[in-house]
Protein backbone atom coordinates (compact mmCIF):
# COMPACT_ATOMS: atom_id res chain seq x y z
CA UNK A 1 0.00 0.00 0.00
CA UNK A 2 1.11 3.52 -0.79
CA UNK A 3 -0.25 6.62 0.90
CA UNK A 4 0.09 10.39 1.22
CA UNK A 5 -1.12 12.71 3.98
CA UNK A 6 -2.27 16.28 3.27
CA UNK A 7 -2.69 18.23 6.55
CA UNK A 8 -5.27 21.00 6.43
CA UNK A 9 -2.64 23.51 7.53
CA UNK A 10 -0.47 22.73 4.48
CA UNK A 11 -3.12 23.57 1.89
CA UNK A 12 -2.68 26.50 -0.45
CA UNK A 13 -4.69 29.64 0.34
CA UNK A 14 -6.23 32.15 -2.00
CA UNK A 15 -7.69 35.22 -0.31
CA UNK A 16 -9.63 37.95 -2.10
CA UNK A 17 -12.11 40.56 -0.99
CA UNK A 18 -15.03 38.20 -1.68
CA UNK A 19 -13.41 34.73 -1.74
CA UNK A 20 -11.42 32.58 0.67
CA UNK A 21 -10.25 29.35 -0.96
CA UNK A 22 -8.10 26.51 0.39
CA UNK A 23 -6.44 24.40 -2.30
CA UNK A 24 -5.49 20.75 -1.74
CA UNK A 25 -3.68 20.79 -5.12
CA UNK A 26 -1.94 23.43 -7.21
CA UNK A 27 -4.51 25.95 -8.41
CA UNK A 28 -4.51 29.54 -9.64
CA UNK A 29 -1.65 31.40 -7.90
CA UNK A 30 -0.84 28.45 -5.62
CA UNK A 31 1.76 26.17 -7.22
CA UNK A 32 3.32 23.19 -5.47
CA UNK A 33 5.14 20.70 -7.75
CA UNK A 34 4.50 17.96 -5.19
CA UNK A 35 0.75 18.56 -5.15
CA UNK A 36 -0.37 18.69 -8.78
CA UNK A 37 -3.01 15.95 -8.61
CA UNK A 38 -3.95 12.59 -7.09
CA UNK A 39 -4.39 10.22 -10.00
CA UNK A 40 -7.25 11.65 -12.07
CA UNK A 41 -8.28 14.00 -9.25
CA UNK A 42 -6.99 17.40 -10.32
CA UNK A 43 -8.63 19.97 -8.01
CA UNK A 44 -10.11 19.95 -4.52
CA UNK A 45 -10.99 23.47 -3.40
CA UNK A 46 -12.64 24.42 -0.12
CA UNK A 47 -14.34 27.75 -0.96
CA UNK A 48 -16.18 30.42 0.98
CA UNK A 49 -17.85 33.18 -1.07
CA UNK A 50 -19.26 36.43 0.29
CA UNK A 51 -22.97 37.34 -0.11
CA UNK A 52 -24.04 38.12 -3.71
CA UNK A 53 -20.48 37.53 -4.98
CA UNK A 54 -19.12 34.75 -7.14
CA UNK A 55 -17.46 33.52 -10.30
CA UNK A 56 -18.57 35.33 -13.46
CA UNK A 57 -19.16 33.64 -16.80
CA UNK A 58 -16.13 31.53 -17.73
CA UNK A 59 -15.37 28.39 -19.73
CA UNK A 60 -14.20 24.83 -19.05
CA UNK A 61 -13.40 21.93 -21.36
CA UNK A 62 -12.82 18.17 -20.93
CA UNK A 63 -13.17 18.20 -17.15
CA UNK A 64 -15.70 16.67 -14.72
CA UNK A 65 -16.64 19.39 -12.20
CA UNK A 66 -18.43 18.43 -9.00
CA UNK A 67 -19.76 21.01 -6.51
CA UNK A 68 -20.89 20.09 -2.99
CA UNK A 69 -22.36 22.94 -0.88
CA UNK A 70 -21.72 22.64 2.85
CA UNK A 71 -23.57 25.76 3.98
CA UNK A 72 -25.72 28.22 2.07
CA UNK A 73 -26.63 28.09 -1.62
CA UNK A 74 -25.22 28.87 -5.06
CA UNK A 75 -26.91 30.24 -8.18
CA UNK A 76 -25.72 28.39 -11.28
CA UNK A 77 -26.18 29.57 -14.89
CA UNK A 78 -24.72 28.01 -18.05
CA UNK A 79 -24.97 28.11 -21.83
CA UNK A 80 -26.77 24.73 -21.86
CA UNK A 81 -29.86 26.56 -20.61
CA UNK A 82 -29.58 25.64 -16.94
CA UNK A 83 -30.40 28.22 -14.29
CA UNK A 84 -30.45 26.50 -10.90
CA UNK A 85 -30.12 27.11 -7.18
CA UNK A 86 -27.81 24.58 -5.53
CA UNK A 87 -28.24 24.24 -1.76
CA UNK A 88 -26.53 22.39 1.06
CA UNK A 89 -27.57 18.73 0.87
CA UNK A 90 -27.39 18.74 -2.93
CA UNK A 91 -24.60 17.80 -5.33
CA UNK A 92 -23.98 19.24 -8.78
CA UNK A 93 -22.02 17.63 -11.61
CA UNK A 94 -21.04 19.39 -14.81
CA UNK A 95 -19.29 17.44 -17.54
CA UNK A 96 -17.60 20.21 -19.52
CA UNK A 97 -16.79 18.01 -22.52
CA UNK A 98 -16.35 19.98 -25.76
CA UNK A 99 -16.83 23.21 -23.82
CA UNK A 100 -19.28 24.94 -21.51
CA UNK A 101 -19.70 28.50 -20.24
CA UNK A 102 -21.05 28.92 -16.72
CA UNK A 103 -21.18 31.17 -13.66
CA UNK A 104 -21.61 30.46 -9.95
CA UNK A 105 -22.76 33.15 -7.49
CA UNK A 106 -23.77 33.15 -3.85
CA UNK A 107 -27.57 33.08 -3.96
CA UNK A 108 -27.84 34.94 -0.64
CA UNK A 109 -27.51 38.70 -0.18
CA UNK A 110 -26.73 38.33 3.54
CA UNK A 111 -24.98 35.00 4.26
CA UNK A 112 -21.76 33.46 2.88
CA UNK A 113 -21.84 30.19 0.96
CA UNK A 114 -19.31 27.44 1.73
CA UNK A 115 -18.71 24.56 -0.69
CA UNK A 116 -16.26 22.01 -2.05
CA UNK A 117 -15.39 22.10 -5.72
CA UNK A 118 -13.75 19.03 -7.23
CA UNK A 119 -12.30 18.60 -10.71
CA UNK A 120 -11.64 15.15 -12.17
CA UNK A 121 -9.99 14.59 -15.55
CA UNK A 122 -12.49 13.15 -18.04
CA UNK A 123 -11.90 9.65 -19.50
CA UNK A 124 -11.47 11.05 -23.02
CA UNK A 125 -11.83 14.39 -24.80
CA UNK A 126 -14.83 15.49 -26.80
CA UNK A 127 -17.84 14.37 -24.75
CA UNK A 128 -21.08 16.26 -25.17
CA UNK A 129 -21.46 18.66 -22.19
CA UNK A 130 -23.88 17.47 -19.53
CA UNK A 131 -25.37 18.84 -16.29
CA UNK A 132 -26.83 17.03 -13.28
CA UNK A 133 -28.05 18.04 -9.82
CA UNK A 134 -29.60 15.98 -7.03
CA UNK A 135 -30.57 16.17 -3.38
CA UNK A 136 -29.19 13.35 -1.22
CA UNK A 137 -30.91 12.34 2.01
CA UNK A 138 -28.84 12.98 5.11
CA UNK A 139 -30.30 9.86 6.69
CA UNK A 140 -28.87 7.66 3.91
CA UNK A 141 -25.28 8.45 4.94
CA UNK A 142 -25.70 7.85 8.68
CA UNK A 143 -23.33 5.01 9.63
CA UNK A 144 -22.95 3.91 5.99
CA UNK A 145 -21.41 4.99 2.71
CA UNK A 146 -23.71 7.01 0.47
CA UNK A 147 -22.69 7.05 -3.21
CA UNK A 148 -22.98 10.52 -4.74
CA UNK A 149 -21.16 10.23 -8.08
CA UNK A 150 -20.26 7.26 -10.31
CA UNK A 151 -19.52 6.46 -13.98
CA UNK A 152 -22.86 4.71 -14.51
CA UNK A 153 -25.40 6.26 -12.15
CA UNK A 154 -25.59 3.20 -9.91
CA UNK A 155 -27.51 3.48 -6.62
CA UNK A 156 -29.21 6.64 -7.92
CA UNK A 157 -25.93 8.57 -8.04
CA UNK A 158 -24.96 11.32 -10.50
CA UNK A 159 -22.98 10.25 -13.57
CA UNK A 160 -19.65 11.54 -14.85
CA UNK A 161 -17.41 10.52 -17.76
CA UNK A 162 -14.72 8.80 -15.70
CA UNK A 163 -14.31 5.57 -13.73
CA UNK A 164 -14.52 7.58 -10.51
CA UNK A 165 -16.74 7.38 -7.44
CA UNK A 166 -17.53 9.98 -4.77
CA UNK A 167 -19.09 8.81 -1.51
CA UNK A 168 -19.75 10.24 1.93
CA UNK A 169 -20.15 8.71 5.39
CA UNK A 170 -21.38 10.27 8.64
CA UNK A 171 -20.83 8.71 12.04
CA UNK A 172 -22.53 10.07 15.14
CA UNK A 173 -20.57 7.86 17.53
CA UNK A 174 -17.14 6.32 17.94
CA UNK A 175 -17.28 3.42 15.49
CA UNK A 176 -15.30 1.38 12.96
CA UNK A 177 -16.05 1.01 9.26
CA UNK A 178 -14.06 0.27 6.11
CA UNK A 179 -13.68 1.49 2.55
CA UNK A 180 -13.54 -1.01 -0.32
CA UNK A 181 -12.56 0.15 -3.81
CA UNK A 182 -15.30 0.04 -6.43
CA UNK A 183 -12.74 -0.62 -9.16
CA UNK A 184 -9.41 -2.48 -8.76
CA UNK A 185 -6.44 -0.28 -9.61
CA UNK A 186 -8.12 2.90 -8.41
CA UNK A 187 -6.93 4.93 -5.44
CA UNK A 188 -9.01 6.88 -2.93
CA UNK A 189 -8.54 10.41 -1.55
CA UNK A 190 -10.32 10.85 1.77
CA UNK A 191 -11.17 14.33 3.07
CA UNK A 192 -12.29 14.62 6.69
CA UNK A 193 -15.06 17.21 6.52
CA UNK A 194 -15.35 17.38 10.30
CA UNK A 195 -14.51 15.35 13.39
CA UNK A 196 -11.53 13.04 13.97
CA UNK A 197 -10.69 9.61 12.54
CA UNK A 198 -7.91 7.07 12.14
CA UNK A 199 -7.46 5.50 8.71
CA UNK A 200 -5.14 2.51 8.70
CA UNK A 201 -3.51 4.03 11.78
CA UNK A 202 -3.16 7.56 10.33
CA UNK A 203 -4.91 10.19 12.46
CA UNK A 204 -6.86 12.90 10.67
CA UNK A 205 -8.42 16.05 12.10
CA UNK A 206 -10.95 18.37 10.46
CA UNK A 207 -10.04 19.15 6.80
CA UNK A 208 -7.01 16.87 6.83
CA UNK A 209 -6.90 14.51 3.84
CA UNK A 210 -5.17 11.24 2.99
CA UNK A 211 -4.70 9.36 -0.27
CA UNK A 212 -4.25 5.59 -0.53
CA UNK A 213 -3.47 3.39 -3.54
CA UNK A 214 -1.95 0.03 -4.48
CA UNK A 215 -3.92 -1.83 -1.82
CA UNK A 216 -6.02 -4.99 -1.96
CA UNK A 217 -7.69 -5.11 1.45
CA UNK A 218 -10.38 -2.61 2.56
CA UNK A 219 -9.12 0.44 4.45
CA UNK A 220 -9.97 0.34 8.15
CA UNK A 221 -11.53 3.57 9.40
CA UNK A 222 -11.95 4.25 13.11
CA UNK A 223 -14.14 7.21 14.10
CA UNK A 224 -12.71 8.81 17.23
CA UNK A 225 -15.67 11.21 17.56
CA UNK A 226 -18.72 12.16 15.48
CA UNK A 227 -17.38 12.84 11.98
CA UNK A 228 -18.07 13.11 8.26
CA UNK A 229 -15.78 11.71 5.57
CA UNK A 230 -15.77 12.35 1.82
CA UNK A 231 -14.14 9.69 -0.36
CA UNK A 232 -13.04 10.43 -3.92
CA UNK A 233 -12.02 7.25 -5.72
CA UNK A 234 -10.22 7.75 -9.04
CA UNK A 235 -8.03 5.89 -11.53
CA UNK A 236 -4.37 6.43 -10.68
CA UNK A 237 -3.05 6.14 -14.27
Amino acid sequence: MESIIHPATKRGLGEHEWLRSHHSFSFAEYHNPGKMHFGKLRVFNDDEVAPSKGFGLHSHKDMEIITIPLQGSLKHTDNMGNEKILAAGEVQVMSAGTGVMHSEFNASKTEPVHFFQIWIFTDQPGHRPRYGQKHFSEQDRKERWQLLVSPDGRDDSLRIYQNAFISTFESGVSDITSYTLHSPGNGVYLMLVEGAVQINGEELQQRDAAGFWSFDKPLEIRFMQPAQLLAIEVPMH
